[in-house]
């Protein structure tokens, strides 16, 4: 009797996520740079704009490109949280203010935890890219990112 109900209750879980994977929103694609004093680094990325992108983000990618992240872009400048949910790789969060300064980076958030992860103060928009981007080439809060957003397009 048990292993039935834990049987139902997986298959419970996996029509939820395949439900969830169904209604999966679409992006707009386009570029930005961060400037570093390693240097500029240039990334493609995926625009989160609608409530609905970015309640998915990254959720169920099983990979994402070295050079690539999603960007997500919220309406003005306010306390922002994040978390791993259904969110498979393990990911930097840089948190970038309205003048396009990064002001926190959250690195290597653990896939699939529920746990918090903080802007600490006003962000306009959250930049996640493969876990280690930021140590790897040298990414810190005070760094600088090119986007339209921001008015720093170069």
């Amino acid at each position: 009797m048990i292993r039935r109900l834990l049987g139902m209750a997986g298959l419970a879980v996996a029509l939820v996520a395949t439900a969830a994977r169904s209604e999966l929103q679409t992006f707009q694609r386009d570029e930005l740079t961060i400037e570093s004093a390693a240097g500029t680094h240039r990334f493609a990325v995926e625009v989160a704009v609608t409530p609905q992108q970015r309640g998915q983000g990254l959720m169920f990618r099983e990979r994402l490109p070295a050079e690539a992240g999603m960007l997500f872009l919220y309406p003005a400048e306010q306390m922002i949280s994040m978390w791993m949910k259904n969110t498979l790789i393990p990911l930097d969060m840089l948190f970038i203010a309205k003048d396009g300064r990064i002001v926190h980076i959250a690195e290597r958030a653990v896939p699939g935890s529920l746990a918090t992860i903080s802007s600490g103060q006003p962000a306009r928009a959250v930049l996640e890219l493969n876990g280690g981007t930021a140590a790897r080439l040298n990414i810190a809060p005070g760094d600088r990112v090119l986007y339209e957003t921001f008015g720093t397009a170069d």
